[in-house]
């Protein structure tokens, strides 16, 4: 009698040969010592056969991670060989030429063997780890599957860009994606901050204005009201304010030998865009901008924005201004096909702000200047500088510009020559501002903040009366800060 199991056919002959013996007398052990012998069956010819197997190794493979991204660079690794991990635990870091990515497990095991050293380069599409699996059911034996170019749903769900954690399943994912919500507006609950579909019904619940208990944000709120001040005798003495500990620099070391490295990250990547920057004819323009009254209205507003939890800065007011420009001349705004054939002039302001960073030159940008007051901008700038001195920029901050500002005088230095990021058409370099002897209108020597612009346009594109306009028109809204209320949206 042959029957079918999950073992096949041959398994089939073995229960025949097997129940023959029951027949006859007692089974034989020795050749077959897995086999249990069940006397209530022996009329029927069944046996049940177990084997003892242990969890399958499974190579955990790079996916691709989007951007046409083929290789990256390993940064850090969160697990070595004999760690046990969890589903969502990170395992390492690795590093493109756009942005940093946190690989975290699909699987729950233990890592058996690691494929790469840090600050190697892997390759889309090979094995990170190997992963031995726990057995049971919920393992799935399948061959791993690398999407490309776009990303499997399951695999977003296991590989979040730093600083857009959005760790979800695919039918949270679907019910976001059905409802019009972006995963990056709710705040998951779950482990690691994964996003559940309560998260989900909860972010409905409250655009729909049910009552929810509170949210762990912090509600603004103005500056308290100053206290009277207690006498003196009955004022406590108060201890010194330790002095804020300036960074060690640690001391170069002289190694008298020629190092040799390959190009990496972002360092390839400048090569790559620099290169491209080439082919384009710079038109340089440079001015003074009088700062005298920005500097007093910031006086007046960063204490109620340090009240809000936000540092404020000059550069919010340079970028808004930028953007009120850009309405008046939207061809600094656009961008240009290879064959220089086609303008396509961009709806959305994504305006960049140039970092000097410890990985390198690095470019976010906010997103829909347009749309947002200077008090968004700088929570914007807040979020960006804080994730890029740590190395957490991710993809989304740092692609899509369309014009961009470098404030280089926050290092140093007056003027500069910024170089095009194409396939942007136009560049601003800010320096540092001073306090300068200029006269007023009353032909006075009086005390003035002044700051230098240097200005760089694609001249294919825009001609040099255009730059100057532009430029014109982006001095007199901060000389005049006032004047930006009559534009603001």
């Amino acid at each position: 009698m042959a029957a079918y199991t999950a073992n096949g056919f041959l398994l089939a002959h073995r229960y025949k040969r097997c129940c023959s013996r029951v027949q006859t007398g007692r089974p034989d052990y020795t050749r077959h010592p897995h086999t249990v012998f069940i006397p209530q069956l022996c009329s029927s010819r069944f046996f049940h056969t177990s084997y003892v197997t242990s969890g399958p190794i499974l190579p955990f493979k790079l996916s691709d991670i989007g951007e046409g991204i083929m290789e990256v660079t390993v940064k850090e690794w969160y697990v070595k060989e004999g760690d046990k991990v969890s589903q969502f635990d990170s395992i390492c870091e690795v590093q493109s030429d756009k942005a940093s990515v946190t690989i975290t497990s699909r699987y729950d095991g233990v890592i058996k063997k690691l494929y790469y050293e840090v600050d190697a380069t892997a390759l889309v599409g090979t094995p990170l780890v190997d992963i031995e699996t726990e057995p049971g059911p919920e393992v799935v034996h399948e061959e791993d599957v690398v999407e490309t170019p776009a990303m499997s749903n399951d695999e977003h769900t296991h590989q979040e860009i730093k600083g857009h954690k959005t760790q979800a399943t695919p039918a949270v994912r679907r019910l976001a994606m059905e409802n019009n919500i972006k995963l990056s507006e709710v705040v998951g609950t779950g482990r690691d901050g994964r996003i559940l579909k309560e998260d989900i019904l909860n972010f409905l619940a409250k655009q729909t204005g049910a009552i929810l208990p509170p949210t762990p944000f912090h509600e603004i709120q103005p500056p308290p009201p100053a206290a009277s001040a207690p006498s003196s005798a009955s004022m406590p003495k108060m201890k010194p304010t330790p002095s804020v500990q300036l960074p060690v620099v640690s001391r170069p070391v002289f190694t008298g030998k020629d190092i040799t490295e390959p190009l990496k990250g972002f360092h390839k990547a400048m090569v790559k865009t620099m290169t491209a920057a080439l082919k384009i004819p710079h038109f340089g323009y440079k001015d003074e901008v009088d700062l005298t009254r920005l500097v007093q209205l910031r006086k007046e507003l960063k204490g109620l924005s340090e009240a809000r939890g936000v540092k404020l800065s000059y550069m919010p007011f340079f970028i808004k201004a930028a953007s009120l420009g850009l309405l008046h001349f939207p061809i600094l705004n656009a961008s240009v096909d290879e064959a220089v054939q086609n303008i396509t002039y961009k709806a959305s302001h994504n305006i960049g702000l140039a970092m000097d960073t410890s990985q390198g030159l690095l470019v976010p940008n906010v997103k829909n200047v347009q749309l947002l007051s200077v008090f968004e901008i700088a929570v914007e700038l807040n979020r960006m500088q804080t994730l890029g001195a740590t190395g957490q920029l991710g993809t989304a901050d740092l692609t899509g510009g369309t014009f961009t500002l470098s404030n280089i005088g926050s290092i140093g230095g007056t003027y500069a020559k910024p170089v095009i990021l194409p396939p942007e058409v136009a560049i601003g370099a800010l320096g540092k501002i001073q306090v300068l002897p200029r006269f007023n209108s009353r032909d006075e020597v009086v005390k003035a903040h002044v700051m230098n612009v240097s200005w760089s346009a694609d001249h294919r594109i825009i001609d040099g009366a255009t730059m100057a306009r532009f430029s014109n028109l982006w001095r007199d809204y901060l000389e005049n800060p006032a004047s930006m209320v009559l534009d603001l949206k």
